[in-house]
């Protein structure tokens, strides 16, 4: 017994060894590595190659660099120097000389696809090689749309879906995107649905990564067919006379409208009352338009016209009335006149003789002892 329990005293002296020596050979030794061997960009973006690195505690890191080749056995370039104090705009070193050699690549390009190595000197001559498998980056154009009408004309009323269409995607990645129309910040997610469409949803839409503006895909939603009919009425819906009334129908049609049509709703009976945009009322009654272009065709609301007619007995009665008073003024001038006559031939007799007197009378007898006025 005494036997097993050295025997096992032995063991556990042995596995604790073994753990320091193993944890010591850790610490003397340098460890690279990538956090993804496949990287993929879109056109504009920003990527990050994200390093991380141990070194032995008596080593110091003088300095980290990165290099860039098209393809395995093509000539790579330096692009990036942890101790330059020239900054590059597109090659960003954003880790340390502890344990992170990050590299950011910003506003991604076509021609900087390829493999992404680094090398880190240490002890101020010493350095590692490039560690394998180093990254490789892979650059998409601009993120794509599509709408599920396609070409076909969206009309008013329609539903459209537009996607946002990211090639990176796939398995676990879904990027996060956000949607604009005319510049503006309207919605976030991969997928704009668009339901009931107006003229108001008419613009152009794009979607971009939501942390890159910069990688945008464009739409342009035109909504077509008649849209808004309406009707005008001038001066307004109530009038004296309907020849003072004019209707007009309007209609934002895109494209524009091809033929108006006027109608009038007599008890359960619709006329067809006239085809231009305007249209002169006869009398009252309810009136609506009707928009077409080759997309469709779109009615406005009924109007209802208030007509106050003027009655033939008082324009005659107010014709009549016009022309008493002139007639009154003709008998007030008349009795003006004879008023005047008579007046001015009292005058003239008092200024003559007698035998003169008969002369001066409208009317006598024989002789003028018997003068009498007629």
């Amino acid at each position: 017994m005494c036997g097993g329990h050295r025997h096992l005293t032995w063991t556990l002296m042995l596995l604790s060894l073994a753990g320091k020596y193993s944890t010591c050979v850790l610490c003397n030794m340098w460890k690279v590595e990538y956090q993804q061997q496949h990287i993929c960009a879109v056109k504009g973006s920003s990527v990050a190659v994200l390093c991380s690195f141990h070194r032995p505690d008596s080593q110091t890191v003088e300095k980290v660099m990165w290099g860039h080749v098209k393809a395995p056995d093509s000539k790579g370039r330096l692009i990036v120097d942890s101790n330059s104090r020239k900054v590059s705009k597109r090659f960003q070193y954003t880790g340390d000389k502890h344990d992170n050699c990050s590299l950011k690549i910003n506003q991604v390009e076509h021609k900087y696809a390829g493999i992404y190595t680094v090398r880190i000197i240490y002890n101020k001559k010493d350095s590692l090689p490039g560690y394998k498998p180093s990254p490789r980056l892979k650059v998409v154009g601009n993120i794509s749309m599509a709408k599920t009408k396609g070409k076909e004309a969206v009309k008013e009323g329609d539903s459209v879906n537009v996607t946002c269409i990211n090639s990176c995607d796939g398995g676990n990645i879904s990027s996060v995107f956000t949607w604009f129309k005319d510049g503006e910040s309207i919605n976030e997610g991969p997928v704009l649905y668009l339901t009931n469409i107006s003229s108001a949803n008419s613009g152009n839409y794009t979607c971009s990564l939501k942390a890159h503006r910069g990688t945008t895909s464009r739409v342009l939603l035109s909504v077509r067919g008649p849209k808004n009919t309406s009707v005008f009425i001038r001066p307004s819906v109530e009038g004296d006379d309907s020849s003072s009334l004019i209707l007009t129908c309007s209609s934002h049609a895109n494209p524009p409208v091809e033929n108006y049509t006027w109608f009038k709703t007599v008890g359960d009976d619709i006329l067809d009352v006239g085809h231009q945009s305007v249209l002169f009322p006869g009398d009252g009654g309810c009136y609506f338009c009707c928009a077409t272009n080759k997309h469709g065709s779109q009615n406005s609301s009924a109007v209802t016209l208030n007509i106050k007619r003027k009655t033939l007995f008082k324009k005659k009665k107010r014709k009549n009335s016009l022309i008493l008073q002139f007639i009154n003024i003709l008998i007030i001038i008349q009795h003006f006149l004879v008023f005047l006559k008579y007046t001015n031939k009292e005058l003239i007799l008092g200024n003559t003789s007698q035998s003169h007197t008969c002369n001066w009378w409208c009317c006598c007898a024989s002789d003028c002892d018997h003068r009498y006025c007629c």
